[in-house]
């Protein structure tokens, strides 16, 4: 079972919390904790050894401040819907973890704004539903892709290098519930063709972010990242590779810890409790 608590910070929060799940006979296997100080924000993580939940969250409710924000046992298994365009690389990894059920969440449908990737999606029995942006208002593509959504009622929306910019209005159907991976040449290398601008500019380094969707472009709470060095060898083809493998990697983390409820968010930034 999982539990998960954010509310302001006190002294005694951790033996009040531990207490709590003593007297509910639950024993406490992980508890990963921080305090943020500046906002004087506590946030907890514990997995505790499977019990009866009933009536833990009021009891915790009675010792923490007002306004804590709580879930016990969250959904063990989400279910996301997965956005895309003409890009392979992220698509495919998601749904081989999903076929061998090693996503930690399953795969409801794929909705892209070009039929490229249907094919794939059909080898592995995935719904595919292609809702063009051509010949339409975007608030009409939105709220296409909107429709198919609700349909499944998904935990998350992840954006598998769907490579369109989505309004506010979209946004706000979704809070913090959209994932998108994007490289991180931002903003140096913003716009199309970003490996091929890095390469002609002769960059060392590149990288990949995982983040939150918010209404400022590519700005969202960011949940994972991570860089690779590269050097005058690199072709811009290479360079391209190499972008494909790092923006795979990283969003395979960064959805691992959001599906096992490892990420908090506030404001703009997110704490992030990674296995140890």
């Amino acid at each position: 079972m999982i539990i998960v608590i954010q509310c302001k910070d006190r002294v005694g929060l951790v033996g009040s919390i531990a207490t709590i799940l003593a007297q509910h006979r639950l024993n406490i296997i992980s508890m990963r904790e921080h305090v943020d100080k500046a906002e004087d924000l506590f946030f907890v993580r514990l997995e505790v050894e499977d019990g009866e939940p009933n009536g833990i969250e009021n009891t915790l409710k009675e010792v923490l401040p007002p306004g804590a924000i709580i879930s016990v046992n969250p959904i063990p298994e989400k279910k996301v819907v997965v956005l895309v365009t003409k890009e392979y690389h992220c698509l495919a990894d998601i749904l081989i973890r999903n076929y061998f059920k090693t996503l930690g969440a399953t795969v409801q449908c794929v909705i892209g704004n070009h039929t490229t990737l249907q094919n794939i999606c059909e080898r592995f029995d995935m719904p595919f539903y292609h809702i063009p942006h051509e010949d339409v208002s975007k608030a009409q593509f939105e709220q296409q892709i909107t429709d198919v959504i609700q349909q499944y009622a998904p935990d998350y929306v992840v954006l598998a290098k769907f490579m369109r910019i989505l309004s506010p209005e979209f946004v706000a159907r979704f809070p913090m519930r959209v994932i998108n991976i994007h490289h991180s040449f931002l903003p140096a290398f913003i716009g199309a063709n970003p490996y091929k601008r890095a390469f002609e500019r002769g960059v060392k380094l590149i990288g990949a972010t995982a983040h939150f969707v918010s209404n400022e472009l590519d700005e969202g709470p960011i949940i994972a990242q991570q860089t690779i060095p590269v050097n005058h060898s690199f072709t811009a083809a290479a360079m391209v590779k190499a972008g494909q493998e790092i923006e795979t990697a990283v969003l395979a983390n960064a959805l691992k810890l959001v599906f096992e409820d490892r990420v908090f968010v506030y404001k703009n930034k997110t704490v992030v409790f990674g296995q140890v």
